[in-house]
């Protein structure tokens, strides 16, 4: 019987298989092409003989093959599934039969019987499969020598003048199907021989003799048009920085000529560096004037200046080399403007100076982005500056709100809402006041009730300055953005977990050196965990539960431990009590009062190691420091890396403390604070992410991350809001959060953590139709338990043995693109699962049955 079942399991499955290959089979990509036209389906870029991969040269190409998914032209398909003409279609299936459009009329009315030709499934359908398809790519030999043009002057501009090109149509293969190969001779590159100038300004030319020995044009080089206008950049990047405020790139040329006193096959260029003088445009002509260098003379500073009108007084506040105009009240301290200004008086002009005055005044948020405006004096080689500022609101009140659904919670909706309060102290100091709440349904509760809520709140002030007792703008100087933070938090559960209250406080400063690069140091991070209902701990653990009821079957007979179970209301099988007959069964094993075997022993006294570590109240005194570096310009660069490093420290200053006034201790010799045995510990992560563009809007991304925590002196373990968990949608997607590891273990507890993590992911992204994008990924990594009170061995790392423990999932996934976020849907299949026995590892459960749907907002990195 069960062998007649598995075989029509497998019919079955062959069936649909074979539907989806005859469905895909019957797409036909030459279905709207001519039957004298030929589809373009690949370019191939020869050059001197050797094939080119580069997608600068590729751009360059007019006819590109339609896009393919996994080797699939998807939206050709998709194209060619629209009627070219719906309408008229519609009207010949309306005149087929005599009668059909008469009674349809009566039916419907002749109105609607029209609007029916314009509908979704007759008109609009054909529409929208245009709008996400695409169209196919027909050989036009026109637009091929074109694309051949532009790949001559491609090379023409890395100093290739003599290259020839030509281009062949191998249409010999499949029918009605086009290959193109592009082919390029170089020839003899050009050579960069010697290198002239003519500068009109002797201003400029001094500036220009000082800074020459960076210059990207050199002689002996390949001619290259690009290093000429990285030349053109970065002189003018220079003048400008050294007092040329109005310098003009235009008026920087490079007279480029091939040396004809030389032999004929000698092909160095002879270079002229051209810069004229400044050119002004007027009414009826353009004049010219030598460039010179610029000091400034006056700051003015307008700090209202949308509140005041034209006729109205303002008051004037002179601090240092400035001077700051105000309508009515003056509402900000001199000094936090002036740190945020870095024109000097007497000082050369710098562009530099100009676009760091702008960033830290925008980042002080209690102004509008300011405007600068500078203005020749009578002499000519001074300008006054004017910056004008338009204050922001006093108060700013935001609020949000999401819908979220997890493994724990089956609905849950949060609300918050937040009151900023600029400018507080009249130092552009900010502060924040925020309250957030959760509420919703339990996916299965164990409680009383099923419905849960989780409030909290919390104060930021923030100061755009670092506040210490000693000067730092010698090694964080103001251009860095230096701000600092102190904040307190609290939070409230109720029915979820064990009921924590976190109380929380910060102190710390952040900086940022440029656009790419991100400090930030805590002094002081505190947080204390306080666990409301620890006898709720089997409640809400029940994986830990059912391995300490499975133990205690085997002695339910014995007159020892009878009392501590209960037969549940509809079943026939003994239960431990909780809270009261878990507990006193763990203190009679414990104890040694029941004779139990070393197994069940050891495996008692972990689960109560477990409950103890996690029902623990917490006291989290750390510090911490992390750097962030990130290479992207822009949403759209596509090719770029971010590093971050993370190292904190916990339990140092109490541990040095408790030498000068000693602390209480419990029974496993813990210093206590508060009544808290305080957390020690040291803790870093390493964390990269790699983007490489493959054209097309086709991405490879990749992520590695390791993170170590270490517990010693006070502590043998780390506080469970300061582990790493696997699984997840950010994490390896063929396990849900908590669930994998460690180690090899099989998701032994409810929620799986450990000391130790490592994480390796790779992504390839494509689009798909529309805002409608694909992914294909697979995850690696694990988690495991190292230098703690951990002993299980199929939970701890070992050394380079316990790599072979490291989980695969791989998978698909599809996003929706809505600009402002990404709407993710990944589908991850356990590939490699290291909880199996060695010869059950791979491909156990590789099935739709046992995959796992993770949705995200926006890549997972």
């Amino acid at each position: 019987m069960r062998t007649a079942l598995c075989s029509k399991n497998n019919i079955a499955k062959i069936s649909l298989l074979s539907l989806l290959t005859t469905v895909v089979l019957s797409c036909n990509s030459l279905k709207k092409v001519d039957d004298n036209a030929y589809l373009v389906v690949k370019n191939t870029i020869y050059v001197d003989s050797l094939k080119v991969n580069d997608e600068d040269v590729e751009s360059l190409i007019h006819q590109k093959p339609n896009t393919v998914i996994l080797g699939y032209p998807l939206r050709l398909n998709l194209y060619n599934l629209a009627k070219e003409d719906p309408d008229s279609l519609y009207q010949v299936w309306l005149t087929k039969k005599e009668n059909r459009k008469k009674r349809l009329n009566k039916l419907l009315s002749a109105k609607q019987v029209n609007r029916l030709g314009e509908s979704f499934l007759v008109k609009g359908l054909s529409n929208w499969l245009k709008d996400i398809g695409e169209t196919p790519v027909i050989l036009d030999t026109a637009r091929t020598r074109r694309s051949l043009e532009r790949i001559s002057t491609y090379y023409d501009s890395k100093g290739y003048f003599n290259n020839t090109t030509t281009y062949t149509i191998d249409s010999t293969g499949r029918k009605q199907r086009a290959k193109i190969d592009y082919k390029i001779s170089l020839g003899k590159p050009f050579i960069i021989g010697s290198i002239s100038n003519d500068i009109s300004s002797k201003a400029i030319d001094s500036l220009y003799f000082l800074n020459s020995a960076a210059s990207l044009v050199k002689e002996g080089d390949k001619f290259d048009l690009d290093n000429f206008n990285g030349e053109r950049e970065r002189l003018t990047t220079t003048f400008r920085n050294n007092g040329i405020r109005n310098f003009q790139e235009s008026s920087i040329a490079f007279d480029i000529a091939r040396d004809t006193t030389r032999a004929a096959d000698d092909q160095k260029m002879g270079i002229t560096l051209n810069i004229g003088d400044l050119k002004k445009r007027g009414e009826n002509q353009v004049t010219t004037s030598a460039y010179k260098i610029e000091k400034i003379n006056s700051v003015n500073v307008y700090t209202d200046y949308l509140a005041s009108g034209p006729g109205d007084s303002l008051r004037t506040v002179e601090y240092g080399d400035y001077t700051f105009y105000y309508s009515d009240k003056f509402k900000i301290k001199p000094k936090t403007l002036a740190n945020a200004i870095f024109f000097k008086k007497d000082s050369i002009y710098r562009d530099l100076d100009k676009i760091r005055t702008a960033r830290q005044l925008n980042s002080l948020n209690v102004f509008k982005y300011p405007n600068v405006i500078f203005e020749e004096d009578s002499t000519g080689n001074k300008v006054n500056t004017s910056i004008y500022l338009a204050p922001k609101p006093k108060y700013s009140l935001g609020a949000n709100f999401e819908v979220s659904r997890s493994n724990i919670r089956r609905l849950g909706i949060g609300v918050g809402a937040s009151l900023l309060i600029r400018n507080i102290f009249k130092g552009a100091e900010n502060l924040s006041l925020s309250v957030d709440g959760a509420f919703g349904l339990l996916s299965s509760s164990s409680f009383q009730e099923d419905f849960f809520s989780e409030i909290g709140g919390e104060i930021t002030l923030d100061f755009p300055r670092i506040w210490f007792p000693l000067n730092t703008t010698k090694i964080i100087p103001n251009y860095m953005l230096p701000k600092t933070r102190i904040a307190i938090g609290t939070s409230f559960q109720k029915n979820i977990g064990l009921d924590k209250q976190t109380f929380n406080t910060i102190f710390g400063y952040n900086w940022t050196p440029n656009d790419f690069k991100k400090n930030a140091i805590e002094l002081l991070n505190i947080q204390f965990v306080r666990n409301v209902n620890r006898e709720r701990f089997f409640n809400v653990y029940r994986t830990t539960y059912d391995r300490l009821d499975e133990i205690a079957d085997t002695y339910q007979d014995n007159p020892l431990v009878a009392d501590f179970f209960e037969t549940p209301e509809g079943s026939n099988e003994p239960r431990l009590i909780i809270p009261v007959g878990a507990q006193n069964f763990i203190n009679t094993v414990e104890n040694g009062t029941l004779p139990t075997s070393v197994q069940d022993f050891n495996d008692v006294v972990r689960i109560e190691e477990r409950r103890e570590r996690l029902t623990e109240n917490n006291l989290i005194f750390a510090t911490n420091y992390t750097f962030n570096k990130n290479t992207r310009n822009g949403i759209t660069d596509n090719s770029f890396y971010q590093f971050r490093f993370k190292l904190e420290s916990a339990g140092n200053l109490l541990s040095g403390i408790s030498s000068i006034i000693p602390f209480n201790k419990n029974q496993q010799n813990e210093l206590l604070v508060f009544g808290v045995p305080f957390s020690q510990y040291i803790k870093t992560e390493f964390d990269y992410v790699k983007y490489w563009d493959l054209s097309r809007s086709n991405v490879l991304a990749a992520r590695t991350f390791f993170g170590i925590a270490i517990p010693y002196g006070n502590s043998d373990n780390i506080p469970f809001v300061r582990s790493y968990f696997g699984g997840g949608s950010n994490d390896n997607r063929a396990w849900f959060p908590y669930s994998l590891g460690p180690g090899s273990t099989s998701a032994v507890n409810d929620f799986n953590e450990a000391n130790l993590k490592i994480a390796l992911n790779l992504e390839y992204r494509f689009p798909v139709a529309g805002n409608i994008n694909g992914a294909i990924f697979a995850d690696a990594g694990n988690i495991w338990n190292v230098f703690d009170n951990v002993e299980d061995p199929a939970a701890t790392f070992n050394g380079f043995s316990s790599l072979k423990d490291i989980a695969l999932g791989s998978g698909f996934g599809l996003r929706y693109d809505f600009t402002y976020f990404l709407f993710r849907l990944d589908l991850g299949f356990k590939t490699y699962n290291p909880a199996e026995i060695p010869s059950k590892r791979w491909f156990r459960d590789y099935n739709f049955a046992n995959s796992v749907l993770q949705i995200g907002i926006n890549y997972p990195f």
